[in-house]
This record gives C-alpha cells, structure tokens and sequence, in this order.
C-alpha cells in the first residue's frame, strides 16, 4: 500500500526535500505532493492562463484561483496531510490548507515548534498527532506500515 501525503506549508525552504529523503531512507512507500513551490510560477500563472490582468489585486486574485484549483485537487486524493509551521514566515496557507484536510476528514499530522502552541491550540487539537520535526512526523506514518 502506498499512501499519498499532501505537504501543506510554507515554500521558502527546504522542509519537503528533508522530508523526501527521509523517507526514501526509511524506505516508506508514501508519494508527497503539494503547492506550487516554483513562488513565480505560483504568483504568474494565473495571468499565464487567463491573460493580463489590470493590476495587482486582480493577478493575485488570478493566480489564487488557479493555485486553489490545484490545492483542492491534491487534498481531496490526500490520504494524509503534513502540515509545517515554522516560525519564519507567516503560515496563512498553512493554516487554511491544514482546516480544509480538517474539514475533508483527512488525517493531519501538524509540524510546529512549542514555540507556536499557544498560537495553533485549536488546529492543534484537530490534528491526529503534533510533532515538533519533520522527523517525527515521518515516524509516525513508518508506524502505520508496521505489522504486527
């Protein structure tokens, strides 16, 4: 059995990567996808399919519906979501992406320093498990594939 594992979080650093490679070390059958991690990619491509748009709001808004089209698509085959808070960036897509697995039934395992606890109480009390590192997250799915 191989699982999906949607990688909802911020694209600025290498977060996903860490994951990937941990997880084809431990040799977990699981394919990742996720948002756009190309940022201008993700910020044009509203105006690459629909044309130019009259000013910024209007391309921000372009590109939000095009990007939300892919997310809703990738959450909906999700048979998990990994969801990172980090204490960087701000997370608004995180936390909107994270409330959508919420509101799917999708299990949501969610990433965050203790740091953030206070801030996410109640996204946190949703999840199925929070952790502070990628790490454990990917602990907890290798024990899903343990038999007994």
């Amino acid at each position: 059995m191989k699982l999906m594992v949607y990688l909802a979080g911020e694209i600025h650093s290498d977060w996903r990567e860490e994951i990937k490679n941990q997880a084809k070390e431990l040799e977990l059958p699981l394919l990742f996808k996720g948002p756009m991690e190309n940022h201008e990619r993700s910020d044009h491509i509203g105006e690459e399919i629909l044309g130019s748009q009259p000013n910024a709001i209007f391309k921000d808004e372009a590109a939000s519906s095009i990007n939300n089209l892919r997310t809703q698509i990738w959450l909906n085959k999700a048979d998990v979501v990994i969801a990172l808070f980090g204490e960087q960036y701000k997370q608004w897509n995180t936390a909107m992406d994270a409330s959508a697995a919420i509101s799917l039934g999708k299990p949501l395992i969610l990433i965050r320093p203790e740091s953030l606890h206070h801030a996410l109480k109640e996204l946190s009390n949703k999840a199925q498990i929070v952790v502070e590192t990628p790490k454990q997250a990917l602990q907890a799915l290798s024990y899903v594939f343990e038999e007994n």
